[in-house]
C-alpha cells in the first residue's frame, strides 16, 4: 500500500478512534447530528450488557482472578483501550527487556492503545516504525529471539497480511526448526479486528482463521477491558509467540472497572458466561454481545428454551474440552463469527463437535457468520451476523 493510501488509513482509524459514526454512509456524509452517535456503533447496548462488569463487586467476581487482586479489592473504570494500555504499562514496568513498537505508538496509535507510554518509558522502549508490517514482525522475532519481551502493533488487522510469511514460516517454527535451541517465545503481535461500522474491506476484516492453521502460534481475543488486561499480560509472559486480536468497536464500548493490579487471566480456557440446558451458543469478541441478545430474544420467543453461552477466548490453541462437555449436555450448538462462513473458525469447532458428541447431537451444527464476500462498505449491516440471524441459528437448532 502506498504511503498515500496509508496515511488515508491512518486518517481514517483516527476517526475511528472517536465515537462511532452512524453505519449508514450517507447519513454521516450528509447530516450534522446534534450530539455525538453512540461509541457502540452498529452494536448498541453494550453499556447495559449482563457481560460487562461495571461494579467493583462484579469485577473482582471474575473467574480465575488472582486471590491476592481479588483481596486488594481495587478496581478503575476503564473502556478496552485503557486496559490495554494498562498491561502494556504494567508490562514495561515489570519487565525491563520489553519493548513496545508499531506504527505511529509513541504518538499514541491511531486507537489511543499507547497513549503516554512513550513519555513514561522513553522513546528507546516505545517507538514508532516505517509503514512496513513485514519488517515489524521480523523486527519483533529477531527481537525476542535474542531475549527481549517484544511488544508489536499492527495497526489494523487487516494490514497484517503482509507480514504473514513471517509469522506463519518463521514465528510459527523457530523454535521446532532450531530443535529448541532458539525461540522467539517472547513475540506479541497486537492488533485490532472486527467490524466497527464503516471501516470497509481494509479496516474491518476478521483474520483469526488465517493464523489457527499454522501449529506454534496462539491466538487470543478478549471480549472486555477486564478480559483484555489479563489475557494481554498473560500473552506478553507467555513464552510462545502470541496473536491478540483486539475487536476494535470495543475500544470505547466496553467499560468496566477493572482490577487495578497485576492479573494474568489463563490462555486456552473458554469462559461459560450463561448456563443453560437446551442449547450451547460459542462466539468470542464483540459477537458475545450480539449473541447475549439473541439468546435474550429466543428465550422470550421460545418459552422454557435455556440458552449456554461460552465465550471461547483463545482461538489456538481452543477449549475444545468445555465446548464437547457443554454440547453433550445441550445436545445443540451454534456459532457466530464475523470472518466468512467458508473456511471460518466455526467450521473447526463444528467439525470436532460432530466427531466427539455425535451420538448425543439432536440437531445439525448451525454456524452464523459473515457471507463468503469482500466486506463491503454500504452493506456492513447485512453482512455481519447480527442479534436476528444469530437467533435465526438457535430456533433452526431447537425446531430441528
Amino acid at each position: 500500500m502506498s504511503f498515500a493510501l496509508r496515511r488515508s488509513a491512518t486518517a481514517l482509524a483516527t476517526r475511528t478512534a472517536a465515537p462511532a459514526r452512524s453505519l449508514h454512509a450517507s447519513s454521516a456524509l450528509h447530516a450534522a447530528p446534534s450530539s455525538p452517535p453512540p461509541a457502540e456503533g452498529f452494536m448498541p447496548g453494550i453499556a447495559h450488557s449482563k457481560l460487562i462488569r461495571s461494579t467493583t463487586e462484579a469485577a473482582l467476581a471474575t473467574p480465575d482472578l488472582p486471590k491476592a487482586i481479588v483481596q486488594a479489592g481495587q478496581t478503575t473504570k476503564m473502556n478496552l483501550f485503557q486496559s490495554v494500555n494498562n498491561a502494556m504499562d504494567i508490562a514495561l514496568g515489570t519487565d525491563d527487556t520489553a519493548v513496545v513498537f508499531g506504527e505511529d505508538v509513541a504518538f499514541g496509535g491511531v486507537f489511543r492503545c499507547t497513549i503516554g507510554l512513550a513519555e513514561k518509558y522513553g522513546k528507546d522502549r516505545v517507538f514508532n516504525t516505517p509503514l512496513t508490517e513485514q519488517g515489524i514482525a521480523g523486527f519483533g522475532i529477531g527481537l525476542a529471539s535474542a531475549g527481549h519481551t517484544a511488544i508489536a502493533e499492527i495497526q489494523f488487522g487487516d494490514y497484517v497480511f503482509p507480514a504473514f510469511d513471517q509469522l506463519v514460516n518463521e514465528a510459527a517454527k523457530f523454535r521446532y526448526r532450531s530443535g529448541n535451541l532458539f525461540n522467539c517465545g517472547g513475540l506479541t503481535v497486537r492488533m485490532p479486528c472486527n467490524a466497527v461500522g464503516h471501516g470497509g474491506h481494509y479496516h474491518s476484516q476478521s483474520p483469526e482463521a488465517y493464523f489457527a492453521h499454522t501449529p506454534g502460534l496462539k491466538i487470543v481475543i478478549p471480549r472486555s477491558p477486564i478480559q483484555a488486561k489479563g489475557l494481554l499480560l498473560a500473552a506478553i509472559r507467555e513464552k510462545n509467540p502470541i496473536l491478540f486480536m483486539e475487536p476494535k468497536i470495543l475500544y470505547r464500548a466496553a467499560v468496566e472497572q477493572v482490577p487495578t493490579g497485576d492479573y494474568e487471566l489463563p490462555i486456552g480456557k473458554a469462559e461459560v458466561l450463561k448456563e443453560g440446558k437446551d442449547v450451547t451458543v460459542v462466539g468470542w469478541g464483540s459477537q458475545l454481545y450480539v449473541l447475549e441478545n439473541a439468546i435474550q430474544m429466543a428465550e422470550k420467543r421460545i418459552p422454557g428454551l435455556s440458552c449456554e453461552l461460552i465465550d471461547l477466548r483463545t482461538i489456538s490453541p481452543w477449549d475444545s474440552e468445555t465446548i464437547i462437555k457443554s454440547v453433550n449436555k445441550t445436545g445443540r450448538l451454534v456459532i457466530a463469527h464475523e470472518a466468512p462462513l467458508t473456511g471460518g473458525f466455526a467450521a473447526e469447532i463444528a467439525s470436532t463437535v460432530q466427531d466427539k458428541c455425535f451420538l448425543r447431537l439432536e440437531a445439525p451444527v448451525q454456524r452464523v457468520c459473515g457471507w463468503d464476500t469482500p466486506f463491503p462498505l454500504i452493506f456492513e449491516k447485512f453482512y455481519v451476523p447480527d442479534m436476528v440471524r444469530c437467533y435465526e441459528g438457535i430456533r433452526r437448532a431447537i425446531e430441528y
